[in-house]
């Protein structure tokens, strides 16, 4: 399980890949033409398997992957690799991690970069980009001693990707940690949600989306800034998949780069009020660690006796605090200063329940507020 060494406040941006850092999949940018395939044909073809199968279509496009590349292209990591190089990039996404690595760097953010994709990790670690994550959750293959893939390693979905939000929440970042299901008390997550941004561009997304959403993070709709179509972000913003959209535009100054400074500067200022809260906590679980329940009851009667506005409820608690004995120097001495304070005490301590429950509360202190209240109950 990683820590937060540095103790900054840390954001964690996740990405989907193919159409929202890619303009397209990243299968059809060299791969399904190297095995004499038309894209389209491919997908058909891929689906169809699937549906005939009651197939998963991951395993279906990585089972098409490595039985049509047999006596056409060497089926290893490093021709995957190799493909991953030729994948495009949407304008600007060479430069963008390090300028927002520099941007929360001088905020006091610490940002992480996290793909959880759909597609390829070997193709994505073939890109010119692949050393910006800090995590790579893809679909991959098992290589057996020559580098040949012959059996899927992982598969990512669109209803698994939220396991590995759950893993980056905990530091929990190793596919086969079980640590991933301890709990943890909500101070002690590295990224909790609120932290977190998921940027998609497709139903695939939704998942992430929402569950980032629920627990207060980000979610973040793109769409190709060329074709500007904008019927599936649109979409995603009705039914509150998305807080946000904006095009697929990795470019300084961009719409995506503004908001993302913007989400750096509340992490920034947020985390300052989470920390003094869960100090708050803190405080207060050491201060009642050794208090039993009945005396967390008196207290809260205590409490409520103090804030009461009527009669009714003050005969009410009184009945309830009679029940107890026992009361320590400090309860005691709240409950004088309560009979002082409080005029819907003091005006009925002549009531017999009250006079009763403070004369109890009197016998034996020598104090001024004990004096006090027996003076008034006595003149009364």
């Amino acid at each position: 399980m990683e820590k937060n060494k540095d103790k900054k406040p840390i954001l964690a941006i996740c990405y989907d890949f193919d159409k929202t850092l890619s303009p397209d999949d990243m299968q059809a940018q060299g791969y399904i033409q190297s095995i004499d395939y038309e894209v389209p044909e491919f997908w058909k073809e891929s689906n169809q398997l699937a549906a005939d199968n009651d197939m998963d279509q991951n395993l279906a496009y990585m089972y098409m992957m490595s039985q049509k590349s047999q006596g056409k292209v060497l089926f290893t990591r490093k021709t995957l690799e190799a493909d991953g190089a030729k994948v495009q990039l949407f304008p600007g996404v060479d430069t963008w991690f390090d300028r927002i690595n520099e941007y929360g760097e001088r905020k006091g953010v610490m940002v992480e970069h996290y793909i959880i994709s759909s597609g390829l990790k070997e193709m994505i670690e073939g890109t010119a980009v692949a050393n910006k994550f800090k995590k790579i959750y893809a679909s991959s293959f098992y290589f057996n001693e020559y580098g040949v893939a012959v059996w899927p390693a992982q598969v990512v979905n669109y209803t698994n990707k939220t396991q590995f939000l759950f893993r980056i929440e905990k530091g929990v970042l190793d596919v086969n940690d079980q640590k991933v299901n301890a709990y943890f008390e909500p101070d002690e997550y590295r990224v909790p949600f609120r932290n977190m941004v998921y940027i998609g561009d497709s139903d695939t997304d939704i998942p992430c989306m929402k569950l980032v959403n629920l627990h207060g993070g980000h979610s973040i709709g793109v769409y190709n800034p060329k074709t500007k179509d904008k019927t599936k972000v649109y979409k995603m913003l009705e039914e509150n998949r998305i807080k946000y959209f904006v095009p697929a535009d990795y470019t300084a100054d961009s719409p995506l780069e503004i908001l993302l400074k913007e989400i750096i500067d509340r992490t920034k200022t947020n985390e300052v009020l989470e920390n003094f809260h869960y100090e708050c906590k803190k405080e207060r679980k050491v201060a009642t660690k050794d208090q039993s329940k009945e005396d967390q009851e008196k207290q809260d009667l205590i409490n409520a006796l103090e804030d009461s506005e009527s009669f009714k409820n003050t005969h009410a608690v009184i009945a309830a605090l009679s029940e107890f004995t026992g009361w320590s120097e400090k309860q005691k001495r709240k409950l004088l200063n309560i009979a002082l304070d409080n005029t819907q005490v003091e005006y009925i301590l002549k009531d017999e329940d009250v006079y009763n429950f403070y004369k109890k509360i009197c016998d034996g202190e020598n104090c001024a507020e004990a004096e006090e209240v027996l003076k008034i109950m006595e003149k009364k």
